[in-house]
């Protein structure tokens, strides 16, 4: 492993509007290929790494507010699995081994997952995607990141988001919100900060596995994080 490196193993958790650029729905190439061009510069520093992918793009529970909330979430499931494949496609794409691991089994297109063989995947340099979030309704995707970092032991989770750092509030609404540097993961529970849902947080607090959240417009972010650089906010215990 390349010595400027801060992490051994990483999960990185996109949200499926980062696949879709300003697009907002859908798969946009450039901007899946854009991410996809800096996980391949860090697998090449010897990193290994893991990704969690939502499927806000295709798909969100709020979509089926007159639906039944298990089968909304299943259909959000689904959409995490179409990413999952979208990017499994650019990497390999790359010439980077990749494996889709998929918490609802789908034989004919991923690997169940395993944990055992995710870890076995990491150790030989693929990047594994881990999606269809856990496998069961009423949890999200931001769980699932949570979950399947504390499961292969990973150093951090990098958060890509559409906003650069946590801020006390929206930045996009509230001008005078303040900008983090560092923050508490009890800090961001007690602030009811948008930064994970609340099962997440506390999924993460409890395991201290520290987060990195950083905006995923300037897709080299991924790589300076990973050489050390102080990018986006870091929630730690």
């Amino acid at each position: 492993m390349d010595e400027q490196v801060k992490y051994k193993r990483i999960l990185l958790k996109l949200s499926g509007e980062a696949l879709a650029g300003d697009k907002k729905t859908g798969v946009y190439a450039e901007v899946i290929g854009n991410i996809c061009d800096k996980i391949k510069e860090v697998v090449e520093l010897g990193v290994e790494v893991a990704i969690v992918v939502g499927g806000g793009n295709f798909w969100r529970g709020k979509y089926g507010h007159e639906m039944e909330r298990t089968t909304s979430d299943y259909m959000g499931m689904l959409a995490t699995i179409m990413n999952g494949l979208a990017l499994q496609d650019c990497l390999e794409a790359r010439g980077i081994p990749t494996r889709l691991q998929t918490s609802i089994e789908m034989r004919e297109i991923a690997e169940p997952f395993i944990k055992r063989k995710a870890i076995k995947h990491l150790e030989k340099g693929r990047i594994v995607i881990f999606a269809g979030g856990i496998g069961e309704p009423y949890f999200t995707t931001d769980t699932a990141g949570a979950l399947r970092a504390a499961e292969i032991e990973a150093d951090v989770i990098l958060v890509a988001k559409t906003i650069d750092a946590v801020y006390s509030a929206d930045p996009k609404i509230d001008k005078s919100a303040v900008r983090y540097d560092e923050i508490t993961y009890l800090d961001i529970l007690n602030q009811d900060l948008k930064v994970m849902d609340s099962t997440a947080t506390s999924l993460c607090r409890d395991n201290k596995i520290p987060l990195v959240v950083f905006g995923i417009s300037e897709p080299e972010n991924i790589v300076k994080i990973i050489k050390g650089e102080k990018i986006g906010t870091l929630v730690k215990e």
